[in-house]
């Protein structure tokens, strides 16, 4: 045959190559779509393997000091599906729901999702996990998910916070250290049997993706002292609630921070979330006269007066649109006893005679007005204006604690400041970091500067000491038997709505012991007491049981020198230490036992009578608590008592006493 007769077949073979070859190519780019791009191809390749199983990554353990666990993670089941593994999906759901007590509609939803994977039921019990073993429904597999477990519970609840169910943390420490905790997501691949089953394979080995540890600077026992003592005290108080911090001065740790109320951490899903916050941290609350002790220090640091320079309180002080009084007057003071009687009319004048500018200079130098460095979340700053815009009015109400506001955890570093020598450190949390497998890393010193001179320092530890122990002091309930205490109390009026609430309160005391080589440095506040609201009544017994457990804790045995027995137990219940006798003729009031005394009683003992605070009580309630003592009560005005002589705390060597209550229609100082 020639070419030329068989070139026709030569371009119909070229035509029919032509053609297979495009539709091999098209196949070929179908097929790739359907594989890779496509839904239904994806759909049907994750039903035969599915690699994309992501786990929260395992956080590291929080500890305390001495290495107990404060939270870590345990592995829980969680179930899932492979939604496009699950023939039935309205079935599935409707098992599922039986078996875990779950909602079938949401159930449903889950599976009719186009996803590789979605979680039914995140930690689920392990008996109904079992049953669901037993079923092997297709298409649902089981995976152990890390969860984080707080042993204690709610010991340290807002301190050390909580991670959420995606094992981010959220609050607290948990929070603070986020990165540091959180590890690396495992990726695990799921593969299905012959029979349709879901099998986890082979995951990366969770120390390899595990978070770091965390060494905290509190101690779990004294944390516990801490916050039982703190129980004890508002239950006593009858108050809404608390918080105590206790600071190392020479480090700057916080060795226990309480407050209550408080919440469980292995419950925190149930709560409301602000309820979760660490008020320590986070509210900013007027410090009342605890504020006058850094005043007292500025006026020293500055030259301005001595401890023994006298000043004239006759006639209180004037200042434009406000007239300050005492309620409990006196002709004259000195520095130390401006300080130990807690007179506003003194503070008043001290900050005069020492200038707003270098008073704002120096409780900024105490850590007031700005945030502490704690690196905590979320934690305020408080309310400190700029000296520059006080009025007069502002200079004499900040001398005594009003119009300014700070934290529980910035009034106890200031107070640290002092018995450090006048030196502030940054108060801290954490003492050390550790890699998984690792060795510890211990956190670096604390920030400090110079709040004041060591001399200042010194001097004011005296006068605090005065207040705790002196005549006529008023934080007489914070004494330790054997040990040095200095210390100062207060009183602060709440705010609701830009004015100041008639009914509520926060006592506080903050106080430094051993006086001679101080250890702690502790703020104590009660929240909103009932009755008797001043912080030498409330706050200060907290501080001695705190400080006592403590000092105790770091080898210095000792306790509270005055009972700090709870006022909500009965009569039956405590010590009688007051002699059968006849009412006062001049008291008309029936005896304590025979109903509910909003107070306490006088106390007497080997003689001697510890007088009680009667601030807030009325004449008929002050009547009660004095009917069963040597005591000649001499009652001035109606309403509610402001003041009384002697002053509350005094212990009086015995025989028959006199006792001076004045009354008004308002409340009192601090």
């Amino acid at each position: 045959m020639r070419a030329a007769d068989l070139r026709p077949l030569r371009v119909r073979l070229r035509i029919a190559e032509t053609i297979v070859l495009g539709a091999f190519l098209a196949l070929t780019v179908r097929a790739a779509y359907l594989t890779l791009l496509g839904e239904r191809g994806e759909r049907r390749g994750e039903s035969q393997l599915v690699t994309a199983l992501s786990l929260p990554p395992e956080r590291g353990r929080i500890v305390d000091r001495q290495g107990n666990e404060l939270a870590l993670t345990v592995a829980v089941p969680s179930v899932y599906a492979v939604p496009s593994a699950v023939r039935d999906s309205a079935a599935t759901a409707a098992e599922l729901a039986r078996i875990l007590g779950t909602d079938a509609k949401r159930a449903q939803a889950r599976l009719s999702q186009h996803r590789a994977f979605v979680y039914i039921e995140r930690w689920v019990d392990p008996k109904r996990v079992e049953e669901l073993q037993m079923r092997g429904i297709e298409g649902i597999g089981i995976v152990d998910e890390p969860r984080r477990a707080y042993p204690f519970g709610p010991l340290a609840a807002s301190l050390v916070g909580f991670a959420n169910m995606d094992g981010a943390g959220v609050r607290g420490v948990e929070q603070q250290e986020n990165e540091w905790l959180l590890g690396k997501p495992r990726r695990v691949a799921v593969e299905r049997d012959a029979r349709g089953q879901l099998l986890l394979g082979p995951g990366l080995d969770p120390n390899a993706t595990a978070g770091g540890d965390i060494a905290l600077t509190i101690d779990v026992a004294m944390q516990a002292e801490a916050e039982q003592a703190l129980a004890d005290g508002i239950a006593s108080a009858k108050a809404r609630g608390g918080f105590v911090v206790a600071l190392d001065p020479r480090n700057g740790e916080v060795l226990a921070l309480a407050e209550m109320p408080r919440f469980d951490l292995n419950d925190f899903r149930r709560l409301s979330f602000p309820n979760t916050r660490a008020r320590t941290f986070t509210d900013a609350v007027e410090p009342g006269s605890t504020f006058k002790t850094f005043l007292v220090a500025a006026a020293l640091d500055a030259g301005t007066v001595r401890p023994t320079d006298v000043f004239d309180l006759r006639g209180g002080v004037h200042v434009p649109g406000k007239q300050i009084k005492d309620l409990h007057p006196r002709p004259s003071l000195d520095v130390s006893g401006i300080l130990r009687h807690s007179s506003n009319v003194g503070a008043v004048k001290i900050a005069q005679k020492l200038g707003p500018q270098r008073h704002y200079e120096t409780l900024r130098r105490f850590g007031f007005g700005e945030r502490s460095g704690s690196g905590f979340p979320d934690e305020s700053s408080g309310i400190l204006r700029n000296y520059k815009r006080w009025r007069p009015v502002d200079a004499a109400t900040v001398a005594f604690g009003q119009g300014v506001s700070v934290t529980a955890l910035q009034l106890a570093a200031a107070t640290a400041a002092l018995a450090s020598d006048g030196v502030w450190r940054e108060p801290h949390l954490v003492r050390g970091h550790r890699r998984p497998n690792g060795a510890w890393e211990m956190a670096p010193p604390a920030e400090s500067r110079r709040a004041v001179s060591s001399e200042t320092a010194a001097a004011m530890r005296t006068m605090m000491e005065g207040v705790v122990s002196g005549e006529g002091g008023t934080g007489k309930r914070a004494q330790l038997r054997g040990v040095r205490v200095g210390g100062k109390t207060g009183t602060a009026q709440k705010l609701e709505g830009g004015r100041y609430a008639s009914d509520k309160y926060i006592g506080w005391f903050i106080g430094l012991a051993p006086l001679d080589a101080p250890r702690v440095a502790i703020a104590v506040g009660i929240d909103e007491p009932r009755g008797v609201h001043v912080g030498g009544v409330v706050a200060a017994p907290v501080f001695a049981r705190v400080a006592g457990a403590l000092l105790t804790q770091l080898g210095i045995p000792t306790e509270p020198l005055l009972s700090t027995a709870p006022a909500t137990q009965t009569a039956a219940a405590k010590p009688d230490l007051q002699p059968q006798r006849k009412a006062s003729a001049n008291s008309g009031a029936a005896s304590p036992s025979d109903g509910a005394s909003p107070g306490e009683s006088v106390a007497q003992d080997d003689g001697r009578l510890l007088i009680p605070d009667l601030h807030g009580l009325t004449i008929d309630e002050v009547k009660r608590v004095v009917a069963r003592a040597p005591v000649e009560l001499e009652v001035f005005g109606r309403g509610r008592a402001v003041a009384q002589e002697p002053d509350p705390g005094t212990v009086l060597p015995g025989g028959r006493t006199r006792l001076r209550v004045r009354f008004a229609d308002h409340g009192g100082e601090g």
